[in-house]
């Protein structure tokens, strides 16, 4: 047990020190059979307060890089709102974003729970739209889109917006 509660403590000063060195810690997760690999930030909330941030579905370098830009960017002082379209992150491939819902956090935003007692903390996901514009909801979407960049809403479809409306 002393052990585990150890371990837990190390990745806690790890996660926290790497946010105050970084602007946040990036936490990457391999793909599995259960779904794409994914990576998040740990420390945007705390030391800026700005929402955690989610991808799924990039390769790890990619992932790495698209989550250090959105911290620089929200550090600056940049708002993200969902359904808004945002250049630079991605070539050729605008992304926009939505909040991560609570029953998601434990999968997908689990190491943050050590800085984060209880997950009080807000997150939102970027995504990513495939190349030539399509996200993972439009029915021109690549197939398997959708199931490889799941939407982490309780719906599992864009809910802050109505997308082709007021969104992509």
């Amino acid at each position: 047990m002393a052990l585990v509660a150890e371990t837990e403590e190390q990745l806690r000063q790890w996660l926290v020190d790497t946010a105050e060195r970084d602007g946040a810690a990036v936490v990457h997760v391999a793909a599995d059979e259960a779904g794409a690999a994914y990576a998040f930030s740990v420390g945007a909330w705390r030391r800026f307060g700005k929402p955690e941030v989610v991808v799924i579905g990039l390769p790890r370098d990619v992932a790495q890089a698209v989550v250090d830009t959105y911290v620089r960017r929200a550090a600056a002082g940049e708002r993200f709102s969902p359904g808004s379209l945002y250049d630079g992150f991605l070539r050729d491939c605008p992304v926009t974003f939505e909040r991560v819902a609570k029953q998601h956090y434990p999968e997908f935003l689990g190491s943050a729970f050590a800085v984060y007692q209880g997950g009080d903390f807000p997150a939102l996901q970027l995504i990513v739209s495939a190349p030539g514009g399509a996200f993972p909801w439009q029915p021109d979407a690549p197939g398997g889109f959708a199931e490889y960049q799941p939407v982490l809403t309780e719906s599992g479809a864009p809910e802050r917006w109505t997308p082709g409306v007021d969104g992509p």
